[in-house]
């Protein structure tokens, strides 16, 4: 960091000088307008002439598909582009785009918002992203996740207690929407990151947040993928042992799964009102999920998917753990009566 003293101009004026290299490097001159814009925590931040006005162009980024051979790739690198904030992005091909990697591009778009196709031809294929990410608000969509991955966790257990496997398949459906809700956070969190103003309009004031936001989408993810997961062992368990499965079983394992969807809610719940007791009394309901999931464990009759449904259910709970421990974290942040600042106090030797 650079140290420049105030002078005083005039009267009343005070002004700091440039560093020369950051002119030389912004081919400024003398004349030439800068702009200032002064930001939440007190600092205020210099734009050259180029960079404060708007710009028209996009760039485009291009894949070589004949490069992607592997299984998957392609769609691979295109929800990369999409994460990275990028609005248009072209798959290419020397001869023509094999019908596989079509399928691909065409497959993926379906989960990714604002995405879709504007040109193609045989050997060409151009994607546009229509999301503005200052139109949309973080909290919002994390909301949304949770509700989304909360419901696959509540549906996949009550399609076992009502032998209902309509509701089953329901809840395993529903993780594409999941995934939809956490791939647009993503692009709006890597938006954040790179541009102050994307940050501001979204509700992310400090670049820490952006960190604890995107954890909070991640673990929230897994609870919809192990909540998906449990939805499948729930299906093989009824169409080849539902008669073998006592009812004890069944609302021992329903009860152990309501204990993590609570766990959840209320993890989410104490990040945004910023709870710490409730957030500290979430991590101590873990130990006892592990507890019920180790004595259960010891009871269950020998039936296929029963202990991997209880391996899940205790996943669940350990990711709403994580969400707890980041609503601790996010809070210290701000003054509470648990802990604030005081003045700093010297010591001697």
């Amino acid at each position: 960091m650079e140290i420049r003293k105030l002078q005083k101009v005039g009267y009343s004026t005070l002004s700091v000088s440039i560093p020369s290299d950051w002119v030389k490097e912004n081919n400024l001159q003398r004349g030439d307008n800068v702009y200032l814009k002064p930001e939440k925590d007190g600092s205020i931040r210099l734009f050259p002439n180029k960079l404060a006005e708007p710009e028209d162009e996009v760039e485009e980024y291009v894949c070589n598909a004949d490069l992607c051979e592997e299984p998957n790739m392609l769609e691979r690198v295109i929800v990369g582009n999409y994460i990275l904030g990028r609005e248009i992005f072209s798959v290419i091909s020397s001869e023509r785009i094999s019908s596989e990697h079509v399928e691909e591009v065409r497959g993926i778009i379906r989960k990714l918002i604002g995405l879709g196709i504007v040109e193609e031809t045989a050997d060409h294929i151009t994607l546009q992203c229509s999301v503005d990410p200052r139109k949309f608000h973080v909290d919002m969509l994390l909301r949304r996740l949770s509700v989304i991955s909360l419901t696959i966790v509540k549906e996949a257990i009550q399609a076992l207690t009502e032998n209902n496997e309509s509701l089953a398949k329901d809840a395993i459906s529903r993780e594409d929407e999941a995934d939809m809700m956490c791939l647009l956070a993503m692009r709006l969190l890597v938006s954040a990151q790179r541009r102050k103003e994307v940050a501001d309009a979204i509700g992310l004031e400090d670049s820490l947040h952006i960190l604890y936001f995107g954890l909070m989408l991640r673990y929230l993810e897994l609870v919809a993928d192990y909540a998906q997961e449990i939805a499948r062992r729930v299906i093989a368990l009824m169409r080849r042992y539902k008669k073998q499965l006592p009812e004890w079983v069944i609302a021992k394992i329903s009860n152990l799964n309501d204990l993590a969807h609570d766990l959840v809610l209320k993890a989410v719940d104490a990040f945004f009102i910023g709870d710490i007791k409730i957030a500290n009394s979430l991590l101590e309901m873990l130990k006892f999920i592990e507890l019920e999931r180790d004595r259960l464990m010891t009871e269950l009759p020998e039936i296929p998917h029963l202990r991997g449904i209880l391996w899940d259910i205790n996943r669940i709970a350990d990711n709403g753990a994580g969400v707890a421990l980041i609503a601790i974290n996010n809070t210290l942040e701000k003054k509470t009566k648990i802990c604030s600042k005081r003045w700093s106090v010297s010591f001697k030797k």
